[in-house]
């Protein structure tokens, strides 16, 4: 009697957790050697942009898709 039961809820959390994503971790940025690291001065402008250094404008909000937030002035 136990077996349909432990059958059942196995089935029942299979079922559920099919629906759950996990988001791969973000990349972790480093300067290059001899470049001095700048905290962000504002919160992350969205999901996915990753604090990140430009060779040629510094630091900055960057993401995969949608390239350099405010873009440099």
């Amino acid at each position: 009697m136990r077996l349909p039961v432990l059958a059942l809820s196995a089935a029942v959390l299979a079922a559920t957790l099919t629906g759950c994503v996990v988001a791969p971790a973000q990349p972790i940025y480093a300067a290059p050697p001899g470049v001095a690291y700048v905290a962000p001065t504002y919160v992350s402008p969205g999901v996915g942009f990753a604090w990140a250094y430009h060779p040629r404008y510094g630091w900055g909000w960057h993401h995969p898709q949608y390239g350099w937030h405010r873009g440099w002035r």
